[in-house]
């Protein structure tokens, strides 16, 4: 509205008060008018400058959730550019303003740590053998480059003739890293098709992923559409090995992991052994992902496990819970049964990323850590945040099963030779 005539309008409705009072009064009634409009030109101009910044702030939000998905497009690489400059674009304030279906101001604004200290792997002049180690990825700076790249970086230097490069599955962590570090990490079709035009002959595939679960069957199927772009390809086992039939079931790998991740976490908690902790009454409990698939009778096996090696006081609970006795209600309830008083979290997780920092040590009422806070059965609730790809033991068990899929390339090359061999003589 015009300042003429919220002046008059503010005139006219004091009119009546000041016509039996002196012209000082009027002066006042003008005086007063006079503040009015200027009050009112001051609110217009904040709801239009609040509303800008909400709008500035919506188109942000826009530009992250077209971002926020599992499928590469065509306009990824644009979307990504776009999305880091209009977040740049804004002021502290309209920054804490972003959200929308997946973006919050935490997309760019968390600190995650230095990215320059990873290295995506992804340089042409490959060769003719390439070791593709493929994760889910996670877009928490350390821990990429701590957990991922650690183990990246043992496994070149055991395999110096073999070209390492690195592959993620997920492609809603390559393009945040992307958008807000710069950093380009190739998907699995991207890997691939660089090893196809650099002329790969030999092609090892070692998975970072826990177990034979569904990020391990998207990443076969992937490869089963290459299989004769190479002379030969070969796919090293997960962490954990055979899955196995039932939670009896358990292996030289889970055997490793178990020890391999409470040996860490004892040392970090400043125990000598577990045995010491539980004699403090302090129990650990390994939280992994969870899953639906089959496979996630893998940490049941991981109990199992624990149980064999003497370790009354290590408990396996999931994110997801499934399965459901890895649930943090019936964790918690194993866990006080058992008459620890003391809980230690640690991530039984390649990285420590995201379900690590959130799910398992959050501040939200429904991590992990508050609700056996709330529970009121505990005296205390400490956490470790830190990934299994950083434990030399566990980059030394992933060494044995890359070179186990190595070495099955000579075997089948051999066996090759040996059935032309003998159709020859035939």
């Amino acid at each position: 509205m015009k300042n003429k005539t919220v002046k008059a309008l503010v005139l006219l409705m004091t009119a009546t008060t000041v016509s039996m009072m002196g012209s000082a009064s009027i002066f006042a009634s003008e005086a007063e008018a006079d503040a009015a409009v200027e009050a009112a030109a001051e609110e217009s101009t904040d709801t239009e400058t609040e509303d800008a910044d909400q709008e500035a702030a919506d188109q942000v939000a826009a530009l992250i959730d077209k971002i926020y998905v599992q499928e590469r497009t065509e306009t990824t690489d644009e979307d990504c550019k776009a999305a880091k400059e209009a977040w740049d674009a804004l002021t502290d304030a309209q920054k804490e303003m972003v959200e929308g279906e997946s973006a919050s101001p935490d997309y760019f604004g968390l600190d995650t740590g230095d990215a320059s200290a990873d290295d995506p792997r992804n340089a042409d002049e490959i060769g003719e053998n390439e070791l593709l180690v493929v994760s889910f990825g996670t877009s928490y700076n350390d821990s990429r480059a701590e957990d991922i790249k650690g183990i990246e970086d043992a496994l070149q230097e055991a395999y110096p003739d073999w070209a390492v490069r690195r592959a993620f599955t997920a492609q809603i962590i390559i393009n945040h890293v992307q958008a807000r570090d710069g950093e380009v990490i190739d998907n699995m079709q991207q890997a691939l098709d660089r090893a196809v035009e650099n002329g790969v002959k030999n092609l090892v595939v070692q998975p970072t992923h826990l177990m034979h679960g569904a990020e391990y069957d998207e990443m076969t199927e992937a490869l089963e559409e290459y299989q004769d772009k190479f002379e030969s390809v070969a796919i090293a086992e997960p962490m954990l090995g055979d899955v196995g039939d039932d939670a009896t079931v358990i292996n030289a790998d889970k055997e490793a992991v178990a020890k391999a991740v409470t040996d860490a976490a004892v040392a970090d908690a400043g125990f000598d052994s577990m045995e010491a902790a539980a004699e403090d009454g302090t129990a650990f409990v390994f939280l992994g992902h969870g899953t639906s698939h089959t496979a996630k009778v893998s940490y049941s096996q991981m109990q199992t496990q624990m149980e064999e090696l003497g370790f009354a006081n290590a408990f396996i609970g999931t994110v997801e819970g499934e399965p459901e006795d890895t649930a943090c209600e019936a964790v918690i309830e194993k866990v006080k049964e058992a008459g620890y008083k003391n809980v230690i979290l640690r991530p039984l997780m390649v990285v420590a990323g995201d379900h690590a920092n959130n799910d398992m040590a959050g501040s939200e009422e429904d991590s992990w850590k508050s609700m056996m806070e709330a529970s009121g059965a505990f005296e205390s609730v400490d956490t470790q945040i830190a990934g299994l790809g950083r434990i030399d033991a566990v980059k030394d068990l992933y060494v044995e099963h890359t070179k186990a899929a190595i070495d099955s390339l000579g075997s089948e090359e051999n066996a090759a030779e040996e059935e032309a061999a003998e159709t020859a003589e035939e």
